[in-house]
C-alpha cells in the first residue's frame, strides 16, 4: 500500500438519524461550551483551564466513536460524510484562535493549521460528486497530535511540560502541513485519472 488516500463512494441509503450522525452533532454543540469555559475570568483560572481541557478531551473522543460506528456498522451518510470533517474543524479552529486570543498560541501556528483544514474541508465538497477522500494514516496521526498539541496548550502547563507541549505542537504543523499536500496531490491525481464525462 503506498499509504494514499483514495475516493470511495458515499454510501447513499444510510439513514441520517443514527448515532453517528449524533455524535457528530454533540461535538459541534461542544464547541461553544469549550469557548464559554475557555474565556472564564481572565482565561488564566487553573481550575476552568482543567475544565476546558475536559470538554476538549470530550469532544475528540467524539470524533474517534462516530467514525468507527459509521464504518462498521454501515451509517456512512452524506450528511456525516460532510458534517464530521466541518465539526472537527469547528472544534480545532476554536481551540486554536481562543488560545491566540488569549496570548498562549502564536497566530502565525493557528493560521498554517486552519488555513491547511479549511483548504482540505474545500476540497472535500469539490471532489463529493465523485466519493470523498477519507483520512489517511498519514491524516489521521495528524489528526491525533493535533488533538493532543492543543489538549496540551489547553492545560495550565509551566516549565518543562510546557516546552513538551511545544515539541508536540511543532510536531502537529509538520504533520499538517506535509498531509495537507498529499491530499492536494492525490486528488489532482485522481480527477486526472478519471474518464471525461464522470
Amino acid at each position: 500500500m503506498s499509504g494514499q488516500p483514495h475516493i470511495d463512494p458515499v454510501v447513499p441509503r444510510a439513514r441520517v438519524a443514527n448515532i453517528a450522525n449524533l455524535l457528530t452533532g454533540v461535538r459541534l454543540v461542544l464547541v461553544p461550551v469549550f469557548l464559554v469555559v475557555l474565556f472564564v475570568g481572565d482565561g488564566h483560572e487553573t481550575f476552568w483551564r482543567i475544565a476546558a481541557f475536559i470538554v476538549f478531551a470530550v469532544a475528540v473522543i467524539t470524533d474517534r466513536f462516530d467514525g468507527a460506528l459509521a464504518r462498521s456498522y454501515g451509517m456512512v451518510t452524506e450528511f456525516g460524510t460532510l458534517a464530521d470533517p466541518i465539526a472537527d474543524k469547528a472544534l480545532i479552529g476554536a481551540a486554536l484562535i481562543g488560545l491566540s486570543m488569549l496570548g498562549d498560541l502564536p497566530w502565525w501556528v493557528t493560521v498554517v493549521i486552519m488555513a491547511r483544514e479549511i483548504g482540505v474541508t474545500v476540497l472535500r465538497f469539490v471532489v463529493l460528486r465523485h466519493g470523498v477522500i477519507p483520512a489517511s494514516r498519514g491524516g489521521k496521526l495528524k489528526t491525533l497530535v493535533q488533538a493532543v498539541a492543543i489538549g496540551l496548550f489547553v492545560m495550565p502547563l509551566s516549565g518543562l511540560w510546557l516546552t513538551g507541549a511545544w515539541v508536540v505542537m511543532w510536531a502537529a504543523v509538520v504533520l499538517t502541513v506535509l498531509t495537507g499536500v498529499d491530499y492536494v496531490v492525490s486528488a489532482v491525481k485522481d480527477s486526472h485519472g478519471r474518464p471525461a464525462g464522470h
